[in-house]
């Protein structure tokens, strides 16, 4: 089911309009979404527990994260 931007917000929390239209655009379910945001913010317990690096829509919905978080870092 295509995600709405209310559904991107209610995991990521505020975020950007652009970010959530790039979400959205991938065609990803919250499931992947929520995958994804665990990965982008604690890689390293994921990797502890033996877990594989995604790949996919769940890989590109890291990268569109980790781009975000590095423009605010700036």
């Amino acid at each position: 089911m295509t995600m709405i931007s209310g559904d991107v917000i209610a995991i990521l929390g505020p975020a950007d309009e652009t970010l959530v239209a790039e979400v959205i655009a991938t065609g990803a379910t919250q499931a992947e979404l929520a995958e994804a945001f665990a990965w982008a913010n604690n890689d390293e317990a994921l990797f502890g527990e033996g877990r594989r690096l995604p790949t996919g829509r769940i890989a590109a919905l890291i990268d569109l994260l980790s781009a975000d978080e590095e423009e605010q870092d700036k």
